[in-house]
């Protein structure tokens, strides 16, 4: 029997939406950093996880990667994942 396939969206305290599917991947969790580089700009990574723990564990090497790539600052934010069968409506 196929995998049920879901849509899963992060809505995070900035108003920023992102949908992932349809999956059937057992995520519950995304994480975004958001570093802002010497010149100003700013540049995102994200990703998601199958729970809170492996979530939290991203936090740890950012230290590093914010000396080594010469960052002003980061954020670090985790959202719990909302499930849904079907997509998202599109605004417009």
């Amino acid at each position: 029997m196929a995998k049920r396939r879901l849509y899963l969206t992060a809505r995070l305290p900035d108003g920023y939406v992102k949908t992932i599917g349809p999956t059937a991947s057992p995520f519950t969790h995304y994480w975004r950093v958001v570093a802002t580089l010497a010149n100003g700009k700013t540049e995102v990574f994200w990703g998601h996880t199958a729970s809170l723990a492996d979530a939290k564990r991203k936090r740890a090497p950012l230290t590093d990667a914010a000396r080594q790539r010469g960052w002003r600052d980061h954020a670090f934010e985790i959202v719990e994942l909302e499930r849904s069968d079907t997509p998202p409506a599109l605004d417009g």
